[in-house]
């Protein structure tokens, strides 16, 4: 089993998922605190204070051995995946694959190439499903996944929990919804931001189409969440789960009126049936008292904040490609 951290100076971190959207913001966390950071997935990104580039795919194990065998990490965080639950309906078995199947694979490369080290798994709060509204689920409860990115994830979580029983440093991040500058609009909150911003430059019709806001969700900012990941290698107990979540429930609801207030021209709100899900949780909010009590993490970014830096990282991007 590792021992215990002693800092970052000198540490050799290997990030899944580098590129991502939450990959940004950890890489960066890192790199400030002294980490080499290593990072692997698909076409190395650009601007990011990596020391090196592994090629891989989960689905891939040979190329997996090879990036940790090149990275002789002694913390890997495993971001990598297939991260929409609304793809997820579409693609069903590529989730699974790359979620579940992908993560043991990783797994596998860890137990031979790294065996000594901390591996930040990062699964998801959509494991937990269907629980009772105005419940903040712990660890503990039973899992109700809903949809196929909520199974795939599941798998994953139990895999890691394998992996800790034979012997290797996994911690278990079971992170709720989170937002920030540089996320995707195949989520939420970035779309609603895309369309306003849109909106606002006169190139698309003053109307933010929505799916279903009739649901409660645990929010965070994503540099909260990287900071998170940081406390979960340094204090983290090996073979523990934690909820990386923020405690409090907002009702989508609330976030569009947030957003439609913060909005330079007047926008009208419309369901849109393309954008509901098959099927989703009315209320999902974690209970992070674990987290605190053992890495004495807590999220320190408020809602507001991070919608205002989403809607003006949106009009950044479509002046941009106006330019």
């Amino acid at each position: 089993m590792a021992d215990a951290f002693g800092g970052w100076q000198g540490r050799r971190v290997l990030v899944t998922g580098a590129g991502g959207f939450v990959g940004h913001h950890v890489v960066r966390a890192l790199a400030e605190l002294g980490a080499s950071v290593d990072g692997t997935g698909g076409p190395r990104p650009e601007g990011m204070p990596l020391a090196a580039w592994h090629d891989s795919d989960l689905l891939d194990p040979d190329s997996l051995a090879t990036a940790v065998a090149q990275a002789e990490p002694d913390c890997l965080l495993h971001l990598a995946g297939q991260s929409s639950a609304a793809r997820s309906f579409e693609h069903p078995l590529e989730t699974f694959q790359v979620n579940s199947l992908g993560t043991w694979h990783l797994l596998e490369a860890a137990r031979i190439y790294a065996p000594h080290a901390r591996i930040v798994l990062v699964t998801s709060g959509e494991i937990y499903g269907a629980g009772g509204d105005g419940v903040r689920v712990a660890e503990d409860a039973t899992q109700r996944p809903v949809s196929p990115y909520g199974i795939s994830k599941a798998a994953a979580d139990a895999f890691g929990a394998i992996a800790s029983q034979r012997g290797q440093y996994v911690v278990r991040a079971r992170s709720f919804g989170h937002a920030g500058p540089g996320q995707e609009p195949r989520f939420a909150i970035p779309a609603f931001a895309q369309q306003i911003a849109n909106a606002e430059a006169g190139r698309g019709a003053p109307v933010l189409e929505v799916g279903n806001l009739d649901v409660v969700r645990d929010l965070c900012d994503v540099r909260d969440v990287a900071l998170a990941y940081v406390a979960l290698f340094e204090r983290g107990k090996a073979g523990a789960a934690y909820n990386v979540c923020s405690g409090e429930g907002v009702r989508l609801t609330d976030v569009v009126r947030r957003l439609a207030a913060a909005s330079r021209v007047p926008v009208e709100v419309r369901v849109d049936p393309a954008r509901m899900r098959p099927a989703d949780v009315r209320w999902l909010v974690g209970d992070r008292t674990a987290i605190g009590r053992d890495t004495g993490w807590s999220p320190a970014i408020p809602l507001d904040q991070t919608l205002a830096d989403v809607l003006e990282d949106w009009r950044v991007r479509v002046r941009g490609a106006g330019a």
